[in-house]
């Protein structure tokens, strides 16, 4: 029995002429009737693909035709039904993001790889942080901080000089950006389960913005972060070609 797929493309034409080519191939159904969801693109495209379809049971499959392709498998067109009956499955549980900012609105948002703070001044941000309602640093002076998940932390977090997480470890990254006080500090690893607060000193004179996969607030106050358990994300990779392979590849480049 055939699948019934359904494609998606970034607005890029090369994306586009990938989608017209398989489609013609495959056939493209509606996405809440499909089995699988293909998309073309970059690592972008992918993250808002599964943020659109976070409600649909079908799982993501990435091909690339963009200029970045962690999340994604290499593009051909032959094949693809058989190389989708054969994929891996990784399940990604998004952070959740709870952001309140100087004018008391309270703005909510899901991030697949990272929430950061970063200062949208001229001057460093300085941070309290708190895990489970603990203070754990009264004071980080940085340029920014994040919290990644295991299938982010070889984004962001990673040129942050943060570490590498296995896919299916119960982890999540603390890693600061730039941290002048206390010296060199570049983070932490927490449980999957912990709820991490950043509360910002000083936000007249240091500004600090929220981004949670690059969907921004600016003049927060206080940001939430934790896992967010009741969405699971369902990616597909090639077999030998799957996040756990390319996390553990990614350390001895």
């Amino acid at each position: 029995m055939s699948l019934r797929i359904a494609f998606c493309a970034s607005n890029a034409p090369i994306a586009q002429s990938a989608k017209a080519a398989l489609s013609r191939r495959y056939g493209d159904h509606a996405e809440q009737n499909a089995d699988v969801i293909v998309a073309l693109g970059g690592d972008g495209f992918m993250l808002q693909t599964l943020h659109r379809t976070q409600d649909n049971p079908a799982p993501v499959y990435g091909m690339n035709r963009g200029t970045v392709g962690f999340l994604m498998n290499e593009y051909a067109e032959h094949d693809l039904e058989e190389r989708l009956r054969a994929a891996e499955e990784a399940v990604i549980n998004p952070l959740s993001m709870r952001a309140e900012t100087a004018d008391g609105t309270v703005h909510e948002a899901l991030a697949i790889n990272e929430v950061s703070l970063l200062r949208a001044g001229p001057q460093a941000a300085r941070l309290r942080i708190s895990v489970d309602g603990k203070l754990r640093m009264a004071e980080l002076v940085c340029d920014g901080a994040l919290v990644a998940t295991p299938a982010g932390s070889t984004a962001y977090n990673y040129s942050a000089h943060g570490p590498i997480l296995p896919i299916g470890s119960d982890v999540l990254a603390l890693t600061a950006m730039a941290a002048f006080r206390p010296r060199r500090w570049r983070g932490a690893l927490l449980p999957k389960t912990a709820l991490v607060t950043f509360e910002v000193l000083d936000p007249e004179k240091r500004p600090v913005m929220a981004e949670a996969d690059s969907r921004s607030v600016r003049d927060v106050l206080r940001v939430d972060i934790r896992s967010e358990p009741g969405i699971a994300h369902r990616v597909l990779f090639d077999p030998g070609h799957g996040l756990e392979e390319r996390l553990i590849r990614e350390q001895f480049v």
